[in-house]
Parts: structure tokens; sequence; C-alpha cells
């Protein structure tokens, strides 16, 4: 059996570990266009000088010859024949496959502002080669433009000014990392990167860009004329699946590869993980999905069910943050805050079940957290106390010495 996993990421990888565990005896071949296995929320590591490509790295250096997997590095799937069941690679190649997994990611979008897409010294970031183009632009650069306050803008604002650049973030909503964080949580932030010296213009977004004879982006103009010197521009505006190789194929689809409940596709030899598939893409949960799919790649039938819970961790100047569901709010939603001068507590309950929660500061003991959003435990009384439930609240020591579940 011949097994083709098209990316290196966090799904392909644990993939492809999971087949050799099921069968030690399968051929297995992974296909990526970058060189070095590397994990995307470390990239800003490297944009701040304190890893380089290896230290990105989060397998062990002989992980291919030990789990006998031969890579292509450097080449990109350029198509799939799913008539012939074969993978074209750039350059003309084919690589014929009995079982196909498809875990190439997803791309930064840029938005078609001006001519952005135009300039020579406009990325996303992305990827490992982005970093590196980032980097390598980085060196004639002073003032530096990040577009969008998420996670990746923040990330890349952080290294930046961490080597000592001017650096402006422009974020279309009213506060910096507004799908993870409220206005509160926010703002504690946004003061961080201000007193080292970052500035923000909020409610506000980009309208027109100014570019010189080489094509390299000097300002961008925003919606409310203000103009915003740059030399280097990061982009952090949303991703979209990289389905390119797909096309054309048996593979049906839209915005994401369509698949179903064993992340198969629809062909049956085919399989996708990870943000090309449209599930919740965060570390954990693509390396779950690459799991499933290599076991059902096996032919061992397994349903990937953990689709629910949404997780972001970070830590900027020394204070971590952990956001866990979806934190959208609406109407009839009840909150429960609880604020001190070194934590910030938000929960947000929904039909009497704990739907997100949001902890500045001190984050320990948040599993519980996890376990209730997860299994869409109904809170009753405990509602009100949120903050102070434990697992004890949910679980016994049995006789046996194992946890079980309380009887209601």
């Amino acid at each position: 059996m011949r097994h083709v996993i098209i990316g290196v990421g966090a799904a392909g990888i644990s993939a492809a570990g999971t087949i050799r565990q099921n069968d030690p005896a399968a051929d297995i071949i992974m296909i990526s266009k970058d060189e070095f296995v590397h994990s995307r929320c470390m990239l800003h590591r490297y944009l701040s000088h304190e890893r380089d490509e290896k230290a990105l790295s989060f397998v062990p250096e002989d992980y291919f010859e030990t789990n006998r997997i031969y890579w292509i590095k450097g080449r990109s799937a350029e198509k799939i024949d799913t008539k012939q069941k074969e993978v074209l690679l750039d350059g003309g190649e084919r690589i014929a496959y009995d079982k196909l997994l498809i875990a190439t990611g997803a791309k930064s979008f840029l938005p078609p502002v001006g001519q952005m897409r135009r300039a020579k010294n406009v990325f996303g970031l992305r990827d490992l080669s982005d970093a590196q183009a980032i980097d390598r632009m980085s060196h004639n650069a002073k003032q530096i433009l990040i577009v969008g306050s998420g996670l990746v803008g923040m990330d890349a604002a952080y290294a930046f000014l961490e080597r000592g650049f001017q650096v402006s973030v422009v974020e279309m909503a009213d506060r910096i990392l507004p799908i993870q964080l409220d206005e509160t949580a926010g703002k504690a932030y946004q003061q961080l990167f201000e007193k080292a010296g970052c500035r923000f213009i909020l409610g506000r977004k980009a309208s027109e860009t100014v570019l010189d004879d080489d094509d390299m982006l000097k300002a961008v103009i925003l919606d409310d004329g203000t103009r915003v010197e740059c030399d280097l521009a990061v982009v952090a505006a949303g991703v979209r699946a990289a389905i390119e190789c797909a096309a054309d194929s048996t593979v049906q689809s839209e915005r994401f590869i369509n698949v179903n409940e064993r992340l198969q596709t629809s062909d049956p030899d085919v399989f996708a993980a990870g943000d090309v598939a449209g599930l919740s893409g965060i570390w954990p949960n693509a390396q779950k999905q690459g799991q499933i799919a290599g076991w059902n790649m096996c032919g061992i039938q397994m349903n990937y069910v953990d689709t629910y819970a949404m997780k972001n961790t970070m830590n900027f100047y020394g204070l971590t943050t952990l956001s866990l569901g979806r934190g959208a709010v609406i109407e009839g939603d009840q909150f429960v805050i609880c604020e001190d001068s070194r934590n910030y507590k938000r929960a947000i309950i929904r039909d009497g079940k704990l739907d997100s929660i949001l902890l500045q500061g001190d984050i320990s003991y948040s599993g519980i957290y996890q376990y209730l959003i997860k299994n869409q435990i109904v809170l009753g009384e405990k509602a009100e106390r949120i903050f102070d439930v434990s697992f004890a609240d949910y679980f016994d020591i049995g006789p046996d010495g194992q946890y079980c579940y309380k009887i209601f």
C-alpha cells in the first residue's frame, strides 16, 4: 500500500506517524513546497531572530529516516489526477498513490487594495518561505506596517519591536485581537505594545497604496485620508484554504475541500485534514485530524468529532491569556466577569452551558473549562460560581482509585 501525503504540517506529520504505526510495511511519501518542517505558530520567533529554520521543527531530526518516510521537499503538488491515482508535481513528475491525504493548509490572503498585490515588499505570514522573504527584505527597512491585529499580526509586530523597528498596526476593528479578546483584555495588550513603541491605528482600513518606480510600497492611505509610511508591510487579514491542487479533479471543494466524518473526500481514496478541510485548524485539532485520517487511510474506521472548542493561548510581554470556545456574543448570553489588579476573567453562558471563557493573567486549572465547553455540560447553579468550579465538581474517586462521573 502506498500512502501519499501533501503537506508536512501538523496534520500531515500526524497522519504519517499514525500510518506507520498501523502499517509497518506501507510506503509513505510526503510532498511539500517547504524544505523544513516547521511550526507556523513559531514563525515570529524566526522573524525576531530567536530561532533559525531547524529550531522551528516539531519533529526529531531523524524523523523521516526512523519512520521510513520518503520526503519530496521543495516541490509543489500542482494537480491531482484521481482517475490515474497520481499527484502531478511542478516539473512534470507524477507520484502514484493508493491512498492520498491533502494537508496543504491555507495561504495568506492579500486584499485587493490599490496595488498591494503588486508590491514587492508586501507579504503574508503563513509559511517559513514567507518568513524568510520578510526577513531578507527587513534588512533594508526601518518602518514596518502590520495590516490586521489578529494573532499573526501581533506576533509579527512583537518580533519587529524586539528588533528595534518602528511598527505601525492598522486594524479595522475598534480594538486589537478582536476575534480572541474583548475590549478589556485587548486594551491590556495594547498598552503593553504601546509602551514598547508600537503605534496603533484602530477603526480604520487601507484604501489606497503608494508605490515607487520599483514597485515597492512606500505608504498606505487609510479610509480617512491618513498616510502611513512604511518600508515593508505584513498583511494579516485572513487566509484562504490551499485547495488549488484539487481543482479539476473528482475531489469536491468550494471554499474548502469537502470531507465526511472520517475526513474522506468525495473520492473514497482521497482524504483531507487541517485548514484545507475547513475544520478547526488550531494545532492540537489539526494533529487529531491527521491521526483520524491516518487511521481511515489504513482501513481503521474512526470518526472525527472534536469540532467544537476553539483554543488560543498568547503571551506578550509576560501577560498570558487563554481563550476557549467560540467567543462571539449573541442576544440572551449571560456574562460572568471577575477582575482584579492582576487577572481578568470573562465567561459567556449560553442556554445554561459554558460557551466560551477568557482568562488573562493566571490561566492555571483551565482544563475544566475545556471539558465543560467540549461536552456542553449543563451548569445549573454552578453558572454563578463558574470561576470556582473544578473537576471535583464533576468527578469522584472510585473504589479502584480511578476517576468516575458523579451521579446527580
